[in-house]
């Protein structure tokens, strides 16, 4: 038995007094009616109706129960209401998860123009490098520069480009510059939190993986980052990692011919059907923030 309709079925019943208007406003059969109510009595151990060949009363059992459990659905219908009208507002809490560097590098220097826009959207902002669970962390967004298993989630694309194998000018001057892939195993190599098979495109199809060597792994990206610009050895990560630094002069890309394309940052969150109007505020303020010149961001 539904308990949860078998009661709908009962308060519609005491209110129309009678199976066959009750069964107009619900849209189910009138036997259906009945059936529901019958178990409802079987399964409580009371009888809620006297029932006459043309008359249907609440017992007295019947009228206290009426008036419990319409006091608890009036406070479902109002906790129905209050979360669609929470649903459609632009106030409220969006929990985002991201890697550092984006955050520190493209997120956070941008957040003025969001909150001038959106000043009751309350961001709680969390980094990881790594992979992370939405369902787990009970986060609305999570920001990746990885592969997703969970197909369930929708996945916003919002940065590609190269893989770039970068150094600082102080390094290559001191160590020289690799001109091909193999060249980096007689490099000191900086290792993320990929590993150090670095990949190369050697054709229009082909790939080779070097095993690097190094004396330094950092699990977070901006610490990749770091480590580069201060010349301790040659880097890989994605474009968006190092474009500033690029453009500084802090680092310089080294084997561009052989750059093969990165995994896409992309923004990942639940179904489209559920998603509140701010969480797809902040969705929208990721796209729009990354689809500029990314130089400049």
């Amino acid at each position: 038995m539904n308990k949860f309709q078998a009661i709908k079925t009962f308060l519609r019943v005491a209110e129309c007094q009678g199976f066959s208007a009750a069964a107009d406003v619900l849209g189910i059969s009138a036997s259906a009616v009945t059936k529901n109510v019958n178990r409802l009595e079987q399964d409580l151990r009371v009888q809620l109706f006297n029932r006459s060949t043309r008359h249907i009363m609440l017992t007295d059992l019947g009228k206290v129960y009426y008036d419990q459990c319409n006091e608890v659905m009036t406070l479902l219908d109002d906790a129905d209401a209050a979360l669609r009208r929470s649903n459609a507002s632009i106030m409220g809490s969006v929990k985002i998860v991201m890697p550092v560097s984006f955050g520190r590098v493209t997120f956070i220097p941008a957040l003025p123009a969001f909150y001038e826009a959106f000043p009751d959207i309350h961001l709680d902002i969390h980094f990881n490098d790594g992979f992370v669970d939405l369902i787990q962390g009970r986060f609305d967004i999570a920001v990746m520069a990885r592969e997703q298993p969970d197909s369930s989630l929708i996945r916003k694309q919002l940065i590609t480009g190269p893989m770039l194998t970068v150094a600082a000018p102080s390094y290559l001057e001191k160590w020289g510059t690799p001109q091909t892939p193999e060249d980096l195993l007689e490099h000191n190599c900086i290792v993320g939190r990929f590993g150090p098979n670095w990949s190369f495109r050697m054709g229009d199809a082909q790939f080779k993986n070097i095993s690097v060597p190094g004396n330094i792994t950092l699990q977070s990206g901006d610490a990749v980052r770091e480590a580069a610009v201060a010349g301790i050895g040659i880097a890989q990560s994605t474009h968006w990692l190092f474009r500033r630094d690029l453009s500084q002069g802090n680092v310089v890309s080294v084997l561009e011919k052989f750059a093969r394309e990165s995994v896409p940052v992309a923004a990942l969150y639940h179904s489209k059907e559920n998603t509140s109007r701010r969480v797809k505020e902040v969705i929208q303020f990721l796209v729009e923030i990354t689809k500029t010149d990314p130089d400049a961001l």
